[in-house]
């Protein structure tokens, strides 16, 4: 039984290297936007500052197990590409979230690993150091998957999912139960847990993309001039006077004429912007209440 569950261990964990290494890779088309707008205005370094440090954390807890080579394989992946993706953000970063990003390198990458390496390396022993990384590593996975949830609130906040990462929320979502199997397998509750928890926030963010892009979409279709009300007679009622008022027979005749002469061009009403009152030519004969108006093109 062991044996039959070694190979479905190793076979999640290739499956688990596929679909990390396009969870690292996702983030592109985001990087892409910010190279053509030459700004990160609206975007955040904290999932990606987090993720580098994340990837060195578990190369470091590999290397303290056995049997964990997929896991050196795509973190060391990750520690390539997520350099690249912080570099790139502070080239085109605001001052501001310049800083703030290079005080969170020294804090985590500098600073927060390298505290772990010395203490544990001193203060623990054998499989001890591997557990104490073990949970050290499980709980900054939980990091890893709470880091998007300050785009989360900005997408509540401003009701637009412009810079939600749609992409890496489903990749992430898939890695996360990927490698929930792949460390229940290996009998690895440091590898398990945290992705529990990463399949739950990777659907409350896919949720919240339906709902807000929906609510997006509605928005800017209202704010379009339908193009019914383009080149078309508009007839405007006495308010006080739902019904239309009563026409004598001679007056009914007056509008038909008009009609023929307006849809034959020899007479031009002018058109009037924001309800401003404007008349180039005098109509005669038209009831006080009825007015017509041609709908500028």
């Amino acid at each position: 039984m062991s044996g039959i569950s070694g190979h479905w261990a190793f076979a999640f964990g290739v499956l688990g290297n596929i679909v990390s290494f396009i969870v690292f890779l996702s983030p592109l088309p985001t990087f892409y936007k910010i190279y053509k707008k030459k700004s990160t205005d609206g975007y955040q370094s904290i999932p990606y500052v987090v993720a580098l440090f994340s990837s060195m954390l578990w190369i470091y807890y590999a290397f303290l197990k056995t049997n964990t080579t997929l896991l050196i394989t795509i973190n060391s992946f990750g520690v390539f590409i997520e350099t690249i993706y912080v570099g790139f953000y502070l080239s085109y970063a605001p001052k501001k979230s310049r800083v703030q990003t290079i005080k969170m390198l020294l804090l985590f990458v500098v600073g927060g690993f390298g505290a772990i390496v010395l203490v544990t390396e001193f203060l623990f022993k054998g499989a001890v150091r591997g557990q104490v990384v073990g949970w050290i590593c499980l709980i900054f996975s939980l990091c890893v998957f709470v880091a998007p949830l300050g785009i989360v609130r900005q997408v509540i906040k401003t009701k637009s999912v412009e810079y939600m990462p749609l992409l890496l929320s489903i990749f992430l979502t898939l890695s996360a139960v990927v490698w929930f199997f792949y460390g229940l397998l290996l009998k690895d509750i440091n590898i398990a847990i945290p992705n529990v928890l990463g399949f739950i926030l990777g659907i409350l963010q896919m949720v919240l993309y339906v709902i807000y892009n929906k609510k997006e979409k509605a928005i800017l279709k209202e704010q379009k001039l339908p193009e019914k009300l383009q080149n078309h007679m508009i007839i405007s009622i006495d308010e006080k006077n739902k019904n239309f008022p009563e026409l004598t027979e001679e007056q009914i005749i007056d509008i038909v004429k008009l009609g023929s002469l307006i849809s034959s061009g020899k007479i031009h009403i002018a058109s009037c912007l924001h309800d401003a009152v404007c008349a180039s030519a005098k109509i005669e004969n038209t009831p006080n209440n009825l007015h017509t108006v041609e709908a500028k093109n």
